[in-house]
This record gives C-alpha cells, structure tokens and sequence, in this order.
C-alpha cells in the first residue's frame, strides 16, 4: 500500500475543514459532489477553470453544437419535396455554438452549486498529506494580482478526485512549433481555417472532421489504422465512407514523421503511408491522437501513486494502493472510460458511496456502501458495475455510431461464446419513411450459453436514439426469449429488433 511523504505543509493549520473536498469541478465532479452531500455532509468543489468543466466548455457541447446543422441539413436533403439550401452558413453556426457554453462563461453552473449548499473554492488542488488538499494558482510562478492565494483545505472523511484528461501531444519533430490545436481550440473556433490536417482517427478526430467540413474547410484526416479502432469493423468502415463522402480525404495507415511551419503560415506534415513517403500541407493542424489522466499536477506521489498515470480505483471507486479508505476517484482520472455519462454514472456511485459511509444514512447503508469492507451487491447504486460490460459511446458522425457493452472481437476474447446478428437498418419501414435511400446497418452480440445480448451498435443517421433500448437489455440481461415479447412500434426503425431477433432464430 501506497505511504505517505514528508511534507512540512501537513503540520500546517487548515485554512478551511469540510467533510469531503471534490477536485474538479466539471459534470463529474458536479454530480459526485451533489450526491455525497445529500445526507448532510458539507462538500467543497475545487475549480482551476470554468465550473462545469470540458464537456460543458470545450467538449460536448460545443462540438454537438457544430455538428448538429449538418445533420440536420442532411436529413432534410434526404426527405423528397423538402427544400433545402444547398450551403449551410458558419456565422450562425458559431453563434449558436457561444449561446450552448454561455459565452464560456460559468456564474450560471455557479448558482446551481450555491442552490445545492456545495462550497465552491476556485484555484489548483494538489494533494499534500492525507485528507489535505493545497489549493492554489494553477501556474505556481506565476505573478499575477488576481490569481488566487493558496489556501489549505481539510477534509474530515473523504477526498474525491475527478480532474478528466488533457490532450497528448506526439513527439514528432517540429510539431510543437507549427502552433498545434487541440480540441479546445478546435471546438471554441472564431475564425473557420480554409483548410485543416487531423491527426488521429478517433471519435474528435472524425467529429471535427465532420464540423470543419460542414463549415467550408478543406479536411484531411491522417490515421495510424482504421477509424474508431475500438468499434465494430463495420462501423469504421461506415464513417470512413461518410467522410469521403462529403469530401473529406481520409488517408489510413499514416503515421507523421515531421513537421514544418510554412512561411505564410500553416504547416506541412510528413508522413509515411500504405504507398511510401509522402506530405500534406493546410493553414491549420488539430492533434487529435489521444488523452491521458490529469494527475501529473495533482500531487498524488504524495500518497505513493505515480504521477501521469491513472488512479486505479474498485467499483466503489475508492483508489486503490492508498490507506485509510478516504482517497476516491472518478470520470476520465480513472482510467477506466473516457466518456463524460459514463464519468457522471461514476461520480454518482462514488457520491453515494462517501455519503451513505460518512453522513447520516439510513441504517444498513454504510454496509451496503462497503463500509467495514463489506463487498457492495454488484448491481447495487454503490457499484459501478456497468463500467466493465454496458459502457455506452455514441459518434456524432454522418453516420452516427451508437455502441454498448461488448463487441464481438471483444466478447470472444473475453471468453464468451457469442453469436453477431446484423440487419440492413434501410430495410426497416421505419426507415423508409425518415429518409429516402436510408443506410444503416445494427449488430447485436449474443452470449449464446446465457441466450441474452452482451453487445451492440446502430450505425446510421440518428442511431443514437436507437442505443437506450439495448443498453437496457443488457444491464437487464434480458433473456431473447423475453425480449421477443417486447413489441417495437410500427412503422419506426425500432423495429430492427423485431428483424434482429427472426435473424437470430426466434
């Protein structure tokens, strides 16, 4: 177990005592927050930036706000006699996407803490000692009036840390220097780049692939391997098609090995591909090849973890390798997924976990929480079971991809004995209807041995909406027997599951 370090601020007298401190201040946090002090614990919220963090600011919602006119000009395109422009304008757009962060501006996020009685202390938290969080500026040497003072704050029972990811940048030469974006500067752009390079192909890399084409841009999208690389085989294939499809040059099995600044701006990137060496140049690069946990300044090695990695944590999200049972961890920190409702279901766990061991709870609470190591019941609110086989994940590509639990290659791996089942989703009346010439293709994974599904994904304009109704088959792991009397409305395109199940044999 991980020990503690000597460090002379632990002597010190805290400047401010709560029952639990939250170190970040975004959806996760918020949420972790809001549940751990609902039986009467007092929470602090610890917030360098903008309260309601990346998704809220820099992530979803901006890049759904993006992405949404295309799609919605693609579907009316897609339905004969509607009139549709051709051009879709980037003003406008724009505008709109400033009205869904609020001007990245917090005060509203703000209230919504004073309105839940949760502390709101704004600054860098890094922890010094057990139980005792430093906060401070986020730049240490900095020298600047407005920077807030550092404070030493201590909490009676738990600390909860939820500080997301930040973007990697890849070592390759000369790439620093051409002034790279990273999704921040991509989602909260004023001046649209007449032409853009995305590194990565994963879900930002094809998003802002999407958005920048829709805003007139000239895209080019590098890929080590094939797109979304964790998805389904056909799904990739799907989005690839998409892009190039709206004039996106996908190029895979890529890897940059320079950069250069050009002298009228912009950069050139060398590469290596699938027919040897060659370049492409654009006024604007985007890495987008990945994130990590944000603990490098977050002081862990105080408590015996190493900086830069993840916070290993159980399903109660307590971290592991720490003594004492008051360090948890949450969202994009732990490694475990790196999506914001999958963070925000682990900041309600967690939440309730530290609120039913610490506060006033009901009795039988705490021990159903894990208190006195008692083990939680796997589908009890004190575990975050789903996070190992019903995660969620939707792609806001043209197509969208909507994926949950498993997926085949996944399944067998696992050790599963497992069927695929896919159906042409244009093949449903459903789809006939919303739009003329609608492709689309579902799959669902089915543990043949339980007779229940374990996987599936929806590829097609608007699958997103199609995702809940697997999501609940399996963490309900509803027997097909069963399922096969859950009627789907007629004419919609849920009516896939009608067509999957006869697939299946049923």
């Amino acid at each position: 177990m991980g020990g503690m370090s000597t460090d002379p601020r632990t002597q010190a007298t805290p400047d401010e005592t709560y029952d639990v401190i939250v170190i970040g201040g975004g959806p996760v946090g918020e949420n972790a927050a809001d549940r751990a002090s609902r039986t009467g614990l007092s929470v602090a919220v610890v917030e360098a930036e903008l309260v309601g963090g990346e998704c809220s600011y820099w992530a979803c919602m901006p890049s759904k706000a993006l992405l949404r006119p295309g799609a919605a000009l693609a579907a009316a395109r897609a339905v004969p006699g509607v009139r549709a422009d051709p051009e879709l304008d980037p003003a406008p757009i724009l505008a709109r996407r400033d009205e869904m962060v609020s001007h990245w501006d917090d005060s509203g996020q703000v209230q919504w803490l004073d309105g839940a009685g949760i502390s709101l202390v704004r600054g860098l938290g890094r922890l010094v000692g057990e139980k005792l969080v430093e906060v401070g500026p986020e730049d240490p040497d900095a020298d600047v009036d407005d920077l807030p003072e550092t404070r030493l704050l201590a909490a009676r029972h738990a600390v909860i840390v939820a500080t997301g990811s930040v973007p990697v940048l890849p070592d390759t030469p000369g790439l620093a220097e051409t002034d790279p974006w990273s999704s921040r500067e991509a989602t909260s752009v004023q001046d649209v780049p007449p032409s853009i390079v995305i590194l990565g192909g994963g879900v930002v890399g094809v998003e802002m692939a999407t958005a920048f084409r829709d805003l007139g841009s000239q895209v080019t999208l590098l890929s080590r391997g094939r797109l979304l690389g964790r998805s389904e085989p056909f799904a990739s294939e799907a989005v690839a098609a998409g892009l190039k499809t709206i004039g996106v040059d996908v190029r895979l099995g890529v890897s940059v090995t320079g950069a250069s600044s050009l002298p009228d701006g912009g950069a050139r990137l060398a590469y290596d591909g699938p027919r040897g060496k060659g370049s492409v140049a654009a006024a604007q690069v985007l890495v987008a090849t990945g994130r990590v946990p944000r603990t490098a300044d977050l002081g862990v090695d105080v408590v015996g973890l190493e900086p830069g990695k993840a916070l290993a944590v159980d399903d109660q999200l307590e971290v592991q390798g720490v003594d004492g049972g008051w360090l948890f961890a949450c969202g994009d920190v732990t490694g475990r997924v790196a999506t914001t409702h999958q963070g925000k279901y682990q900041g309600r766990v967690v939440g309730d976990v530290v609120a039913a061991r610490f506060g006033r709870a009901k009795p039988g609470e705490a021990a159903a929480a894990g208190a006195d190591g008692e083990t939680p019941e796997p589908w009890s609110r004190y575990a975050a079971t789903a996070d190992h086989g019903a995660k969620t994940q939707v792609v806001f590509s043209r197509p969208e991809v909507a994926s949950v639990g498993l997926t085949e290659a996944e399944a067998r791996k696992a050790g599963l004995t497992v069927k695929a089942v896919s159906y042409k989703l244009g093949s449903v009346s459903g789809a006939v209807l919303v739009a003329e010439g609608y492709e689309g293709t579902a799959q669902i994974v089915v543990d043949t041995d339980r007779q229940v599904v374990v996987g599936a994904t929806f590829v097609g304009p608007d699958a997103a909406e199609m995702l809940h109704a697997a999501t609940i088959a399996i963490v309900g792991q509803v027997p097909l027997a069963r399922l096969w009397h859950a009627v789907p409305a007629y004419p919609t395109i849920s009516e896939v599951w009608l067509r999957l199940l006869e697939t299946y044999g049923l």
